[in-house]
């Protein structure tokens, strides 16, 4: 597949190495964004809006903020579920979750616009093969380790994740309890966090260390 860059600074149909995830249910305010700041000029390439719990007006005033940081930082900005606010926005994809995977190729369809990029949550080998049918351009994969978003969640674990990642016929990301201690035994794998990023004491640092796990230029 060619690439070729958009306007935004990053390469079409490029694949994301670290993206973060955003919750202000446990992160807000001005140190929110100060945090999404300084993870992007650690590395992370992609933020994914995750707001379930925000109106359309809240998410439509939160998702042009980070339209402009990611743009500034030449950074990809996806919308999870929300298509009308992506497009209000020029998000560069649209994320969605489990449930929605059947409704990639209308999502696609409807932006019409082969730059942006619709991705999809998946839990086991089964979603796996169905975000690929559907034409999906990549997953993510969860939860890898135990996490605080989803709390007594049974977890995959680095070898499932491993084996289901290499079987997986499109690009897979790992997400769930990654942080700056674990995510050199992801090497190789891109990935996602929240805590990891947005609760650490230092959001620059903690996307370079996970941002060089990612790419597999641990040394």
């Amino acid at each position: 597949m060619q690439l070729s860059p958009n306007g935004h600074g990053f390469m079409l149909n490029s694949v994301p190495q670290l993206i973060l995830i955003t919750d202000t249910t446990r992160f807000s305010g001005e140190s929110f964004f100060s945090a999404v700041q300084q993870a992007l000029l650690g590395g992370v390439d992609t933020v994914l809006i995750r707001e379930k719990h925000l109106t359309s007006a809240k998410l439509l005033a939160l998702a042009a903020r980070l339209r402009q940081m990611t743009q500034d930082a030449h950074a990809r900005l996806i919308i999870h579920t929300q298509a009308d606010i992506a497009c209000a926005v020029d998000a560069d994809g649209i994320h969605l979750s489990s449930a929605d995977i059947a409704a990639v190729a209308s999502i696609r369809q409807w932006m019409n616009d082969p730059g942006k990029t619709v991705s999809v949550s998946c839990h086991n080998a089964e979603e796996l093969q169905q975000a690929y049918v559907y034409g999906a351009d990549f997953a993510l994969l969860s939860p890898v380790f135990p996490t605080a978003s989803h709390p007594g969640a049974a977890h995959l674990g680095v070898e499932i994740f491993e084996k289901l990642a290499s079987k997986a016929a499109l690009p897979v990301l790992a997400l769930g309890g990654i942080d700056a201690n674990n995510c050199h035994r992801l090497e190789g794998h891109g990935m996602a966090a929240i805590s990891a990023l947005l609760g650490a004491k230092n959001p620059e640092l903690a996307a370079q260390r996970l941002s060089i796990a990612a790419t597999g230029d641990i040394g």
